[in-house]
């Protein structure tokens, strides 16, 4: 179970439609470096088209390199075959093989490499368990559930006992109930088996649940890696904070106001304003414009005497354990998450207080957070 390197790892795919031989298009994946550290969970996360499942395929050898290194421990295995990298791929779509039932299923790859019937046998009845499917082996796949046949994509894929496991959007075909207790399984599987693996998804509490790291990627670039608490804590740029959450970070334009000795920010329309944190006096300005993002559980339901800002109601949801409270603040719109037992109806008017000290500023060009 060796690591993962990525080194400067571009791929580029050249624009068919123009008549032009030199013309390209823009780089799928963009100077992507990361390391994957043995027995490590890393997900891969970021928006349909990002460059994260072009990234898994060229780990696994389906796509070609433009430039950069692609490692496991210390081979180079930019030129090798998939089938010589041993690496375990299960896909979004099961492709298991209609004929063929469970076991047999599972086994195909084994058999493929002439391995003997009993070593087949241990094999697949020892990883069977793993992932709950021993009490199927005899089942054909179109007797099976969608949760069943993913368990099957994900045995298939290491039985082979590969050095490296890519998991490939593995959850998306599957509903609620069932991608939440496959996570567990995923999860489960993954302290036991202790194989360097890779999931790409564009699910934030997919990735976040299951991964130790997560690198999040848009426009095929790098933006962040690190924990899930790393970055939900200290997002590097507007998109990472407003990605990373359920619900995601409020972001909204204010303006700095200088009162004196102190500082507030001031919301659209003027009517809202919250004092500026003193770790923020150095790199505010009076007038300055910027985007301040603080996350729904740190915003209050004030007190009516209290020193919050009056907001009109738009959108109550009460969702059991907590309440979502949605307000219009000039153009743009401010989420809560409490626990408090509340009631309100669109139109009411709540006093808010936000946690001034949670809150985070980012640049209103570039999206980079505004460090204090």
């Amino acid at each position: 179970m060796p690591e993962l390197t990525l080194r400067n790892v571009f791929k580029r795919y050249a624009d068919v439609g123009t008549k032009k031989k030199t013309a390209e298009v823009d780089f799928a994946v963009n100077d992507l470096s990361l390391v994957c550290r043995e027995g490590e969970f890393v997900g891969i996360l970021g928006p349909s088209g990002c460059g994260k499942s072009t990234t898994l395929r060229m780990i696994a050898g389906l796509e070609e390199i433009t430039a950069g290194d692609i490692l496991i421990g210390d081979t180079r295995i930019n030129d090798l075959e998939p089938k010589d990298r041993h690496i375990g791929l299960a896909f979004e779509n099961y492709a298991l093989y209609p004929p063929l039932n469970v076991y047999e299923n599972i086994a195909f790859n084994l058999r493929a490499k002439k391995m003997d019937k009993d070593t087949i046998d241990k094999k697949v009845k020892a990883i069977a368990p793993l992932l709950k499917v021993d009490d199927i082996l005899h089942e054909r796949p179109i007797n099976l559930s969608g949760g069943q046949k993913q368990r099957v994509n994900i045995a298939r894929a290491i039985v082979r006992e590969p050095r490296l496991l890519l998991l490939d959007e593995p959850l998306s075909h599957l509903d609620g109930k069932m991608r939440q207790i496959l996570r567990a399984e995923i999860k489960r599987m993954h302290r036991d088996i202790k194989c360097t693996t890779i999931i790409v998804t564009h699910d934030q509490l997919e990735a976040m649940s299951l991964a130790d790291r997560i690198a999040i990627m848009k426009d095929g670039k790098l933006l962040q890696f690190g924990t899930p608490l790393e970055i939900y804590d200290n997002p590097v740029n507007d998109f990472v904070a407003g990605f990373i959450g359920e619900p995601p970070m409020n972001l909204m334009a204010v303006t700095i106001k200088q009162t004196g000795s102190d500082f507030l920010f001031v919301f659209s329309g003027g009517k809202i304003s919250i004092p500026v944190p003193p770790r923020y006096y150095k790199v505010v300005h009076d007038g300055m414009k910027l985007r301040l993002g603080v996350r729904p559980t740190d915003v209050k339901v004030g007190s009516p005497t209290g020193l919050g800002s009056d907001v009109s109601v738009s959108v109550f949801e009460s969702l059991g354990e907590e309440r979502r409270v949605h307000f219009r603040v000039g153009e743009e719109f401010l989420t809560l998450i409490t626990t408090e037992k509340i009631r309100c109806r669109p139109g009411d008017v709540l006093k808010l207080e936000v946690l001034a000290e949670k809150t985070h500023l980012f640049d209103l060009k570039t999206g980079e957070r505004i460090r204090s």
